[in-house]
């Protein structure tokens, strides 16, 4: 078992600076390696305080320098956003400087009010997904590669900085679709799944539908697939303290959901509001819903969702709305120090250990 931080970068006020949250985000990542996780994944949005994660192969390749060990991954490139050429030399570059420890998260997106603004109609991004799928193995691994599609094209080219990771970085796809999950499937890519911040019910049906996709495409799921499991999750004998982490993860998903459907308000075309829903899950709800609690709660927790959707890889939210700093710093240590190698002993898989 594998656990990685995963790195919104979000600003829920003006009291944080673009500046501060960034470098929070270098910060929780040198802190990870620090406590031994095994990945660091970055998330890549735009023109918005839900992050301020604009190009995550920037964020890996600044975060290669100051690490040594520790993976560092897309959580994800916007495909559709990108220009093909350039993508392939920056994924090339970065899995370079980075020594070979890039994992490639890809998505087709959702938010249009990104796309807008990137003069991309959202409507072809699953067409222009796929066409990219199509493009990265050409790109990555032959010498000289071209390609004709409806939306992409490219003519005879090389990348001219070579992945270390042979034959290319490890693709990580990340989709709600059981056709876009299907096709990572059948070419043994990675996926990437989330429960939001529901419960161990909505688990067991993610783990119906994993095991669907896969056996649809002629895979066994737990033998020809590796997946990954992003969960908010947080460890504590503060009540408070819980209380400010779960308060975060709801301002999360308020401005996640206003920005996918359409219903974002902003007073400044910038910060998003806050904007409560009948939708909303209470706090009580989502502390019955989370691992959160004591550092016994979480163990017993986690062990019981990963015994019900059985993961390879469970990516911690540690960047979540205004939450303190300094204490995300010490939950990041205290998940090395006794959480997970609690749960790998309980699993029988030892915890990475350091070189």
């Amino acid at each position: 078992m594998e656990f990685g931080v995963f790195i919104l970068a979000q600003q829920r006020s003006y009291e944080q600076t673009s500046q501060q949250v960034i470098h929070h985000s270098i910060e929780q990542t040198v802190a990870a390696e620090q406590a031994g996780f095994h990945s660091a994944w970055y998330a890549e949005h735009h023109f918005n305080n839900y992050s301020l994660s604009p190009s995550p192969l920037m964020m890996v390749a600044h975060m290669a320098a100051k690490t040594r060990r520790i993976r560092l991954g897309t959580a994800v490139c916007i495909l559709p956003l990108y220009q093909p050429a350039r993508f392939l030399a920056e994924v090339g570059f970065a899995d370079t400087v980075s020594n070979g420890r890039l994992d490639l998260g890809v998505g087709s997106g959702y938010q249009q009010f990104e796309f807008e603004r990137f003069g991309i109609d959202i409507a072809n991004s699953g067409a222009i997904y796929n066409e990219f799928l199509d493009i990265l193995p050409k790109g990555l691994t032959q010498k000289i590669f071209s390609y004709e599609g409806q939306f992409l094209k490219v003519p005879p080219s090389s990348i001219a900085v070579r992945c270390v990771q042979s034959p290319m970085p490890p693709v990580w796809v990340t989709s709600g679709n059981p056709v876009t999950l299907g096709r990572g499937v059948r070419e043994n890519h990675n996926l990437f799944v989330t429960a939001l911040l529901n419960g161990t019910e909505a688990i067991r049906g993610l783990r119906d539908r994993l095991e669907r996709v896969a056996d649809d495409n002629g895979k066994d799921l737990d033998r020809d697939v590796k997946f990954g499991f992003l969960r908010c999750a947080y460890a504590s004998d503060s009540k408070a303290e819980i209380d400010a982490y779960l308060q975060c993860a709801l301002f999360q998903r308020r401005i996640s959901e206003s920005l996918k459907y359409r219903r974002s308000q902003s007073d400044d075309g910038y910060m998003i509001k806050e904007v409560p829903y009948d939708t909303d899950p209470s706090i009580e709800q989502l502390r019955s819903n989370l691992p959160v609690g004591s550092v016994n709660q979480v163990i017993d927790r986690m062990l019981e969702e990963i015994s019900i959707l059985k993961p390879k890889h469970i990516a911690i939210q540690t960047q979540l709305g205004d939450f303190d700093q300094n204490t995300m710093l010490r939950q990041i240590e205290l998940w090395g120090e006794r959480i997970i190698p609690a749960i790998q002993k309980e699993l029988g898989t030892p915890q990475r250990q350091e070189t």
